[in-house]
C-alpha cells in the first residue's frame, strides 16, 4: 500500500472496499495455469495488499490468491479460505521478499497486481516473479500528484512515463495511462498499465505475440 507509514492515507486506503476499474478492466487476461487444480487461473499475486480489495476480487474470479502485506490485520477474515495465501512481511526492510529465503522466493505468478505502492527495488524482482504469457497490472501515483495531495515525496511517485520505461521490449504493452484522475476512489495523477510477459511467444510468420482484447473502461 503506498507511503504505508502515513496513518492518514493508510486509513483512506483501507476504508476502500471496491476494486480499481483498471483492475477490473484487465484481470480477465490472466489465464489459467499448469499447476491449478480446478480453479480458473494459476495463483495471482495481490502486492501490498493492503485490506485485500483486490485479492478478494480475484478470488471471487476463481483464482488462487498470494497476498501480502506489512499489516496483515485486515486480511484475519481471509485465513480460512483455501484458495487464499496471506504472508505477512515488511516489504522495505531487509532483504526483498523475493530473494532466496525470502517467502516469494523462486516463485512465478499467472497475474500480478499492484494498486497504489510504489517501492523501486523491487521493481525487477516482480517482473522476474512474472511467469511466461503471466498479465501484470500496476497502478499508482505519478508525477504531478505533488499539486494536488499526498503523497508528494517523489520516491512515491512514478516519473512521467516510468513503466513504459520499465516494460518496454521485455513485455507486451496492453495499455497505458498518465494522467489527472478526478473521478477515482482516491483522486489524484495516476499512471496505470496493464503488460504480458509474451513477448517471446509467437506462432505467427512475423514473430510477434498475439494481441490481447481490450475492454472498454468503466
Amino acid at each position: 500500500m503506498q507511503n504505508a507509514n502515513d496513518p492518514d492515507l493508510r486509513s483512506r486506503h483501507l476504508g476502500i472496499t471496491e476494486p480499481s476499474p483498471w483492475v477490473r478492466r484487465f484481470a480477465p487476461l490472466i489465464t489459467p495455469g499448469d499447476d491449478n487444480e480446478g480453479d480458473k487461473g494459476g495463483a495471482v499475486l495481490d502486492l501490498a495488499a493492503g485490506g485485500g480489495r483486490h485479492g478478494r476480487y480475484l478470488l471471487g474470479l476463481g483464482f488462487s490468491v498470494v497476498l501480502v502485506d506489512r499489516d496483515i490485520a485486515p486480511l484475519a477474515d481471509l485465513t480460512g479460505e483455501p484458495r487464499a495465501e496471506i504472508i505477512e512481511a515488511d516489504l522495505e526492510t531487509g532483504a526483498s521478499v523475493f530473494a532466496p529465503g525470502g517467502p516469494l522466493a523462486g516463485r512465478t505468478f499467472a497475474g500480478i497486481v499492484v494498486v497504489n505502492y510504489l517501492h523501486r527495488a523491487l521493481m525487477e524482482d516482480i517482473l522476474a516473479a512474472l511467469a511466461p504469457g503471466g498479465v501484470l497490472i500496476y497502478e499508482t501515483f505519478a508525477s504531478g500528484n505533488e499539486r494536488f495531495q499526498r503523497p508528494r515525496n517523489p520516491d512515491h511517485l512514478l516519473k512521467c512515463g516510468e513503466l513504459l520505461d520499465l516494460l518496454g521490449g521485455r513485455l507486451q504493452i496492453v495499455a497505458y495511462e498518465h494522467g489527472l484522475d478526478e473521478t477515482a476512489e482516491i483522486p489524484g495523477v495516476k499512471q496505470r498499465i496493464c503488460a504480458v510477459n509474451d513477448l517471446g511467444i509467437s506462432d505467427r510468420d512475423c514473430a510477434e505475440p498475439a494481441p490481447h482484447p481490450v475492454a472498454p473502461g468503466d
